[in-house]
């Protein structure tokens, strides 16, 4: 069964051996590595999908690895394609519209002890 991986311990993540979660409205993840300082995501969105506006006190730089995202940042919006990326620093508020269904990449610093599960 896949799981989450701590690659604090372990260096090599397996994408087809780790838990993709559903996350819900059309958006699920996968975390791919992590260590007390940073971590890395996998987000999948279906058109229309919303990541709502939030805020948290990591820094978050993510890549658009494929579909179309209006971003919103501390205010200002943005339409993002393939091969674009933006950075949130802490505490800005921040969310996503899905216009094109597509994956963005996610790094946090640190990492997101939200994200992991009991047992990670």
């Amino acid at each position: 069964m896949a799981s989450v991986v701590d690659t604090a311990s372990k260096p090599f993540v397996v994408a087809a051996e780790t838990l993709k979660e559903d996350l819900g409205g059309g958006i699920s993840r996968q975390i791919l590595g992590y260590g007390p300082e940073i971590m890395i995501v996998r987000v999948w969105f279906d058109k229309g999908a919303v990541g709502d506006v939030h805020s948290h006190r990591h820094s978050q730089s993510t890549y658009v690895e494929s579909g179309q995202f209006e971003v919103f940042i501390d205010g200002e919006k943005k339409v993002l394609g393939a091969g674009d990326s933006f950075y949130i620093a802490p505490h800005l508020d921040h969310g996503a519209v899905c216009l094109e269904a597509g994956v963005l990449i996610d790094t946090f610093s640190p990492l997101r002890e939200d994200f992991l599960g009991e047992g990670a």
